[in-house]
Formats: structure tokens, sequence, C-alpha cells
């Protein structure tokens, strides 16, 4: 696999091993798109346009949970977590170097 540059926020946490809980890094949807944000934006790789910087917390949310009216019109934040795997731990298999 070729190297792949992404620029996240500098404050953001590290990326966590992949099966431990999501800490907000923003790496996996820096890099592609999930299921659902496919559908939505039309496009496979990242960064996912619904990726949000939250400074008052420090991390990376997903819009289309944080906001679902603002990316998905009327749909619930319930239906978009579960199509989302929001909860289920890290599945990025990606490595990240915080190098300079």
């Amino acid at each position: 696999m070729s190297d792949i540059v992404i620029h996240l926020h500098r404050q953001a946490p590290p990326k966590p091993a992949e099966g431990e809980p999501c800490n907000g890094c923003g790496v996996c949807c820096a890099l592609a798109t999930c299921p659902l944000a496919r559908l939505r934006f039309l496009r496979k790789t990242g960064p996912c346009p619904a990726l949000l910087w939250v400074a008052g917390e420090a991390r990376y949310r997903c819009g289309m949970l944080l906001e679902p009216r603002r990316f998905l019109g009327f749909v619930p934040a319930r239906w978009v977590a579960r199509r989302i795997a929001a909860g289920a731990g890290c599945d990025c298999s990606a490595e990240a170097d915080y190098g300079c």
C-alpha cells in the first residue's frame, strides 16, 4: 500500500489500536468514508465531508451523528449511530506516523 498523507488537527488524539474504543482521532474518516457517507456523499475516499472537529472536546466527531439534520435531513441520530457502528470500537487498520 502506498503512503497516504492526511492532515488532522494538531490537538487530535493519537489513533487507538484497532478494536480499542474510538477516541475521535479522525484517521479513519480522513482516509475513507463509511457506507452511510458513501451513499450520502457519493465518494469512497476521504476525507469525509461530515468529519467535524469539535474544539471543546479536542476530538473529531461524525457530523451525521452530531448534526443529522444538517447532513441528512430529518433522520434521527439513533438511526445514524446504528448505521455507522458508533461505539463498536476502532475498525481502522491504518498505521499512523506522527513524525514531522
